[in-house]
C-alpha cells in the first residue's frame, strides 16, 4: 500500500507539472522526471536521432514505425506507436531557411486551430509548445543553428496518463 501511494504521489507532482507546461513552461529536465517514472514504474529507453544529436525517452510499448521515402521528404525522422495504434509520436526536423525561434512561434500562432503556443527551455533548450485540440495532439518545436526546427508531437492528449506519459517524453529531449 505505501509502495501503491508513492506512485501515486509521483504521478500527481508529474502530473501538476505538466499541467504547468500548458500554462506558463517552466523550465524542464530531465533529471526532475527520471525518478517519478521510475517510482511509477514506467519504463522506456533513449532514442538518438543522428542527424540532429539530440536524444529522446520513448516508452516501452512504442514502436519504431517504417518511414516511407514521402515521410522522409516531409522531414520525419522517427515515428513511434504501439501495435495498436492507440497514440503516436513523431520526430520531424524541417528546414524553416534559418526562422528564429520567435518567428517559428509567430508562424504558429497564424495557423488555424494551433492554441496555447509558450515559450520556455527543456534540458537547457530553448523551445516553443503549441496544441492543436482538434488532433488532440502537443507539440514541442526547437530551432537549430543549421536554420531548421525539430519537432516532436504527441497524441492524444487529454487522459491523464497520456498527459503524465507525454510530459516525461518532453522533459526528456536533450542534446546527446
Amino acid at each position: 500500500m505505501k509502495k501503491f501511494l508513492c506512485i501515486l504521489m509521483a504521478l500527481c507532482l508529474l502530473l501538476s507539472a505538466t499541467a504547468a507546461l500548458a500554462e506558463e513552461l517552466p523550465a524542464l529536465n530531465w533529471e526532475d522526471f527520471e525518478p517519478i517514472m521510475e517510482a511509477s514504474g514506467v519504463t522506456g529507453e533513449f532514442v538518438t536521432f543522428d542527424e540532429i544529436a539530440v536524444k529522446i525517452w520513448i516508452p516501452d510499448g512504442m514502436v519504431a514505425g517504417e518511414l516511407t521515402q514521402e515521410d522522409i521528404d516531409k522531414g520525419f525522422i522517427g515515428y513511434f506507436a504501439p501495435e495498436d495504434q492507440s497514440a503516436s509520436l513523431s520526430v520531424v526536423y524541417v528546414n524553416t531557411d534559418g526562422m528564429t525561434l520567435e518567428e517559428y512561434g509567430e508562424s504558429l500562432s497564424a495557423q488555424e486551430g494551433v492554441t496555447g503556443i509558450e515559450f520556455g527551455t527543456v534540458n537547457g533548450l530553448p523551445c516553443v509548445t503549441y496544441e492543436i485540440p482538434e488532433q488532440s495532439s502537443l507539440s514541442i518545436a526547437f530551432t537549430t543553428e543549421a536554420g531548421y526546427v525539430l519537432e516532436v508531437t504527441c497524441w492524444p492528449m487529454g487522459d491523464e496518463n497520456a498527459t503524465v506519459l507525454w510530459g516525461a517524453v518532453t522533459a526528456s529531449i536533450q542534446p546527446e
